[in-house]
């Protein structure tokens, strides 16, 4: 039993940092109605930013804030070049071109800065707490748990932020009805532009955990679309919906990963090898999830008049 609850303990850490990542792609969706593809490629960028600025002798505590501001003129970028010119365009136009940012934003990263696995030391050592496995017997990792931490702090920030302050209710206003918020004085543009921006803050924040976690790699734009199961599962215009849906994901994947092998084997009397399922098991429970309910836990139904 104490080993069950240590791989669910270590799921739900993991599962709040995949919150974090989800977070991004809510916030646009909410204010354009735009499922920004491109938000994996711009964690891997911001982690590439910050290391390859790290690398050229600035300290973390320079390149972060570097890197900071550059994910925030991308977002900006992003929506005047990109958004806005297309905001009239179908949904799926949109998404195209989300798809196409995707792979330039993916490339410059590359061009800048190479596209060799680089480490990222943000100075939290990856090792068991002492105190807790005197206490519980319980190894859990001191890197997840502050990561675990700094991610749900951001997330409930700017849940807050974006519940109790005027930019949250305009916000709200835009993603119920673009041409309401118009006609009520609520600049449009303005709002998709602090949409983008903390969109490409929340990018850093992921890219320099993930990146802190794995390596900063090409890879880390799979990670940022594990997020797809967790807005499969929350709604894609949900904030709490993101929050509990990584929490799902992430300890039904560390539990699968450690428990479903043996199972299977004991179950079809094989020895064969069953690893990798934390790779593809978040998303076979999402397309189960979409058979039950489509518009996910936290997700307004859409009812179509014909």
């Amino acid at each position: 039993m104490q080993f069950f609850i240590e791989v669910l303990i270590a799921g739900l850490l993991s599962g709040v940092m995949y919150s974090l990542v989800a977070l991004g792609y809510v916030l646009i969706y909410k204010a354009s109605g735009v499922f920004n593809f491109a938000q994996g490629a711009m964690v891997f960028f911001a982690a590439l930013t910050a290391v390859g600025l790290h690398d050229l002798g600035l300290s973390l505590w320079v390149a972060v804030p570097l890197t900071m501001v550059a994910m925030i003129v991308l977002g900006l970028v992003t929506e005047k070049f990109v958004l806005r010119p297309l905001v009239a365009q179908p949904e799926i136009t949109l998404f195209m071109a989300t798809i196409g940012l995707t792979f330039f934003v993916e490339g410059l990263a590359q061009a800048i800065w190479g596209a060799s696995v680089r480490g990222l030391e943000l100075g939290i050592a990856d090792v068991p707490l002492e105190w807790l496995m005197e206490v519980s017997g319980m190894a859990i990792s001191q890197f997840d748990l502050i990561a675990a931490g700094i991610a749900a702090a951001l997330v409930a920030g700017l849940a807050l932020f974006f519940s109790r302050t005027k930019v949250g209710r305009a916000l709200r206003a835009v993603a119920d009805d673009h041409q309401a918020a118009l006609s009520v004085g609520i600049p449009l543009q303005h709002i998709w532009g602090v949409v983008w921006a903390v969109a490409g803050f929340v990018a850093l924040v992921s890219g320099l955990l993930w990146g802190a976690r794995n390596g900063v790699q090409f890879a880390l734009t799979f990670v940022a679309l594990k997020a797809l199961p967790v807005l499969i599962l929350g709604g894609f215009t949900s904030v709490p919906g993101a929050i509990v849906g990584g929490l799902i994901i992430g300890a039904s994947e560390k539990l699968a990963e450690v428990f479903l092998p043996p199972l299977l084997q004991q179950l079809f009397d094989t020895q064969m090898n069953l690893g990798g399922i934390e790779g593809w098991f978040p998303y076979v429970l999402a397309l189960l999830f979409l058979l039950v309910r489509p518009e996910g836990l936290f997700g307004e139904k859409i009812i179509r008049r014909i």
